[in-house]
């Protein structure tokens, strides 16, 4: 995860400091409403729902232990809301770019993504595209049946293409804006840069310049990496969090971020040497 001090400047605080929301056995209704809650924020792309929009069948069926928290969403996503709020009047790449948003917690990462659910969709529908990101191996290894999708775009983690980090911040409109109501409206954010393979920087600055090592990389440059190392989960000794620096040039960053997460390690900067 981005460091906390990072993640206020962002503006996705929020995030680096909630933990994942779960439905764990023995929960209580205060959890269970929790879920719920987080489930319709989260699919729903922030938007404002009415009491009467909600899916109370769902619910119940979920309350009674008759379907998980995987089910819950493939229903919410299934739901003649979903497709009256992003479907129906929603150019087709954008309706793609918040399904990977809503249920798997990213933006697409090349123009194959975007092709495979265009293609989809055309050949076998609706309810298809929808199941494509639900029964997908990469939302069990992520969400499983119990936690709720969440915005993993946001974190470093073993399978994701750092081009991935910048891009969820096109589709992020902050904490208080909802999917339906930025100011770019239903267009898409990632037709040109997915198209052309490139990345854009993150504007998070008052005066609107990019932040610092977010901006797309220069083919000679060569980067400083600085990485924590953490402690396996179940582990008791207390391990005091000691600094590395890799020196890594621009063509090698992928592979050395890849690296470095399988080895367990934590990106907490990356700027130019």
């Amino acid at each position: 995860m981005t460091s906390l001090t990072a993640a206020r400047r962002l503006g996705i605080a929020a995030f680096a400091e909630s933990p994942k929301v779960e439905l764990r056995q023995n929960w209580t209704e205060d959890d269970l409403q929790l879920v719920i809650r987080a489930a319709y924020l989260q699919v729903f792309g922030n938007d404002n729902l009415m009491e009467f929009d909600r899916l109370t069948s769902a619910e119940s069926l979920l309350r009674h232990g008759e379907i998980s928290v995987r089910d819950f969403i493939r229903t919410l996503g299934q739901s003649e809301l979903y497709r009256e709020k992003f479907f129906y009047s929603t150019p087709q790449v954008r309706f793609i770019e918040l399904n990977y948003k809503h249920f798997l917690g990213r933006a697409p990462y090349d123009q194959s993504e975007i092709a495979y659910h265009t293609d989809l969709y055309n050949q076998q529908g609706y309810e298809a595209e929808i199941n494509s990101y639900i029964d997908s191996m990469e939302y069990q290894e992520n969400f499983g049946e119990s936690i709720v999708p969440y915005p993993i775009g946001f974190e470093t983690q073993r399978n994701q293409k750092t081009v991935g980090y910048s891009r969820i911040f096109q589709l992020f409109g902050g904490l208080g804006s909802s999917d339906r109501t930025q100011p770019a409206g239903n267009r898409s954010r990632l037709l040109r840069e997915v198209a052309l393979n490139t990345s854009s920087p993150i504007y998070a600055d008052p005066q609107g310049q990019a932040i610092v090592g977010t901006r797309g990389g220069t083919r000679e440059q060569i980067y400083i990496v600085r990485v924590i190392q953490i402690p396996k989960p179940g582990r008791m000794t207390r391990i005091r969090r000691s600094q590395t620096e890799y020196y890594v040039p621009y063509e090698q960053l992928s592979q050395k971020l890849q690296q470095i997460n399988k080895m367990g390690g934590k990106v907490t900067d990356i700027i130019p040497a």
